[in-house]
């Protein structure tokens, strides 16, 4: 007795949505409008945000253009009667602030070098060298970049003053009422947030390369100077632009531990454009224009390396 065959079940078609073929989704002008519109609104919102950061410093060269007896009557709002660069000139050289912008170099260009320097072995040594305690040291600089700046000015203060220095290093005989006070509190600020970004990106370097030089009998210098730091040749530069750009900008601590104002940096240096009784404020704009200029042309010049620096050590490697 034999056993019939039990054929296959066709399956059964549906009949789909009428006058379209079964299953598949409508993409039609109404999908492309909605996304057309929202790529819109983005734009817009963008635009909005980019106008709002820009205003004031629009507003200042605009200020800095007019005299200062129209706008006192007429509003800053108001159109000019006419524009002129006479309180550029004035800013510029009854401030003095071509020494002030020297005393910003003095402070800002050997602070980047020496934070690019000791932030980069540094961070070797975190992410190369296997160290015991290393990853404890990572999150210790990293703990650092959330610690305030004002908590410390108090201890910092009494701390510089009673910190001796020969005469040759400061007329004052101590760390305080010297640029070297200014440049040691930059680069210890700064120092963790450059270890921190280094580190994760020497963790994205072939590991292949730094075992050859072990083998070729390089030793801890050789593989930092030789073959580590042309390979961190992008994240240096990112890091330098920032870091040149963010100890421009300070503020707080050319207040804190100057008293001499021929040593203030350019930005501490605006305050000096006030008047005891009276400030004209068209002049303070202009002042803040010619401060902020530099900074421009870093950015515009080294626009790549800032937005690289956005995204430095992100990748997980």
């Amino acid at each position: 007795m034999t056993v019939p065959a039990v054929r296959a079940a066709r399956p059964v078609r549906t009949a789909g949505p009428a006058g379209g073929a079964p299953g598949r989704r409508r993409s039609g002008k109404g999908g492309r409008g909605g996304r057309r519109g929202g790529r819109w609104g983005v734009h817009a919102f963008l635009l909005a945000v980019s106008l709002a950061f820009l205003a004031p410093l629009l507003l200042a060269v605009y200020a800095s253009l007019r005299p200062y007896e129209e706008t006192a009557r007429d509003g800053y709002f108001s159109l000019p009667s006419r524009l002129s660069f006479d309180y550029y000139r004035q800013a510029f050289t009854d401030s003095g602030m071509g020494r002030y912008f020297l005393n910003t170099l003095l402070i800002a260009v050997p602070g980047v070098l020496i934070t690019l320097f000791l932030a980069s072995f540094t961070a070797f040594a975190v992410a190369r060298l296997r160290l015991r305690g290393s990853l404890l040291l990572l999150m210790f600089f990293t703990a650092g970049n959330l610690l305030p700046q004002q908590v410390i000015v108090t201890p910092l203060y009494v701390l510089f003053t009673k910190v001796p220095l020969p005469y040759w290093l400061s007329d004052s005989l101590t760390l305080y009422d010297s640029l070297w006070a200014v440049l040691a509190v930059q680069v210890a600020f700064q120092l963790g947030f450059c270890v921190f970004v280094l580190a994760n990106f020497m963790r994205t370097l072939p590991r292949e390369i730094l075992e050859a030089a072990v083998v070729d009998g390089a030793g801890v210098w050789r593989r930092y100077r030789h073959v580590t730091l042309p390979l961190c040749r992008p994240a240096l530069a990112a890091l330098g632009t920032l870091q040149f750009t963010w100890m421009y900008n300070d503020f707080l601590w050319g207040l804190v531990f100057l008293s001499d104002g021929d040593k203030l940096p350019v930005t501490s240096a605006l305050n000096n454009l006030r008047g005891q009784f009276f400030t004209d404020y068209n002049l303070l704009a202009a002042g803040s224009v010619i401060v902020a200029l530099p900074t421009i042309v870093v950015f515009l010049l080294l626009q790549r390396h800032f937005i690289a620096g956005l995204t430095l050590g992100a990748n997980k490697g």
